[in-house]
Parts: structure tokens; sequence; C-alpha cells
């Protein structure tokens, strides 16, 4: 009798037993699937704030690219024209160059649209422009009939990733800017200045700054301050003082690349020094 008791208990804490590992292993599976979902979710929200992140990207790319084109081709044509009877080798050069900036602008339409292509991630794009573009972009805004001089000075650092781009984007808003508003007799400067732990952009010219007709619809100094921003720089743009108008650009440098060439101009003064040391010991 006592061992049915036995065998009956043990049956019955093995049924229990059995009844909560099915419950536990089927809330275990409820929350895995949830989860699962979360994440799956997740994912795509990530994926739809990339995506947007990159047409706002792209926008920007492109209204830089089509602004500064249309305003260069306006210009020309412009000069051309008045050109045309009295000059007609300068309203042929003036065709050239409109036909040059457009072709180009064509070049890097095609590459931002096909980032729009939907499914296509195959899409030919060329290289994007740099830092190092800056002076052939200023050499063809002279060529384009605008007075412009670019200058360098300090010491050139190893920028973050896009800050280059985002140079160069800048200075082609800034000279689209002085095309259109600053007047036919501006002339422009664009001066790039490398400090210790950041880098300068300033793109100035004195033509009629403060007295410019602005029709409030354009996007360009927006679109400078988010450039810079993202990479944790600083833009403003105003009339200057003295006539004219100004944008100024600071983009920060990373502290381990400061860091670095210091401690290079560091071992260099020091090895200098020794090696004086040594000389005046000899003699």
């Amino acid at each position: 009798m006592q061992m049915e008791w036995v065998l009956t208990a043990a049956l019955v804490a093995a049924l229990v037993g059995a009844s909560l590992f099915a419950i536990n292993l089927q809330a275990t599976r409820r929350r895995v699937y949830r989860l699962e979902h979360q994440l799956a979710a997740e994912r795509e929200t990530e994926r739809q704030l990339a995506a947007t992140a990159e047409r706002a990207r792209i926008a920007r790319e492109m209204h830089d690219v089509v602004a500064h084109t249309l305003s260069v081709v306006v210009a020309q044509a412009d000069g051309g024209r008045f050109a045309a009877k009295a000059d007609p080798a300068s309203a042929a050069k003036s065709l050239d160059i409109i036909a040059e900036v457009s072709r180009a602008a064509l070049t890097e339409m095609r590459a931002l649209l096909g980032l729009l292509r939907m499914g296509d991630e195959d899409a030919a794009l060329g290289p994007q422009p740099s830092l190092d573009d800056i002076p052939a972009l200023v050499s063809a805004t002279r060529e384009g009939g605008l007075e412009c001089s670019f200058v360098t000075t300090g010491t050139p650092r190893t920028l973050p990733i896009g800050a280059g781009l985002a140079l160069y984007r800048i200075t082609q808003e800034g000279l689209t800017n002085v095309l259109k508003h600053a007047g036919p007799k501006a002339t422009t400067y664009v001066q790039l200045t490398w400090m210790d732990d950041a880098v300068e952009l300033w793109v100035s010219d004195n033509g009629r700054g403060a007295g410019a007709r602005d029709d409030g619809e354009g996007q360009g100094i927006a679109g400078m301050k988010e450039r810079a921003t993202v990479l944790g720089g600083t833009v403003s743009a105003g009339p200057r003082a003295g006539g004219g108008f100004v944008v100024k650009v600071r983009l920060p440098l990373a502290a381990s690349t400061t860091t670095a060439l210091s401690a290079q101009e560091d071992t260099a003064a020091e090895s200098s020094t020794q090696q004086l040391t040594h000389e005046g010991a000899q003699q």
C-alpha cells in the first residue's frame, strides 16, 4: 500500500514537473518570438532612418551641383550675349565654358541619381570631390569670368572622413553665392588655414554684401551649416564690415592626429637638439 502511494506521488510530481516545463517552454518561445519581431522592427527603423539621411545628403549634393552649374551657365550666357558682336572669340569661349561645366554637372548628377535607384546597388559612381579639387574649382570659376584666388596657409593635417567633400561643397556654394549676389565686378578670395586642432575655410568677396538682393528661397547657407555640424564644426556667414560678404567655416581635427603630429614635431626638435649638442662637443 505504501509502495503504491509512493509511486502515485512520484507520478503526480512527474506530471506536474512536465506541465511546468511545458508552460515555461511555451512562455520562453513567446518571449523569443516577441524579441525577434522587436529586433526586426528596430532593424527596419534603422534602415529607414539611414535611407532618409542618405537621401537628405544626396539632396544637398544635388543642390550644390545644380546651383553652382546654373550660376556659371547664366553668367557665361549673359557675358557671351553682350560679347557676341564685339568679340566673337570671347563669346565662343563662354560657350566652351558652358559646355564644360554642364558636362561635369551631368556626370555628377548621373552618379547621384544612381544612388536613388531602388534596389540598384551596382550603380557606377565616380569619385567624390575632395579638398585637393578646390584649386581646380577656383580655377574653373576664374575662367568663367569671376576674379578669384586661392591661398593655403599652415601645415596640412589628416582630415576626418567626409571633411574634404564638405569643404569642397562649401567652397562651391560660396562661389555660387558670389556669382548670384556679389555683382559683376566682385573679387573673391578663398583661404584655407591649417591649425593645430582645426582647419578654417574663408570664402570672401568685395561685392554688394548687405546690399545684395536675396529672394529668401535659397538653401545654400543652411546646407553649409548642416555639413559642418555633422563634422562637429561651425559656419558663420554675413556681410563684411568694409563691404562684401564672407563665409567662415571651422572644422575640428581629430585629437589623435594632432597628438601624433605634435609628438613627431617634439621628436624632430629633440633629435635636432641632440645633433647640435653632439656637433658642439666635437668642436
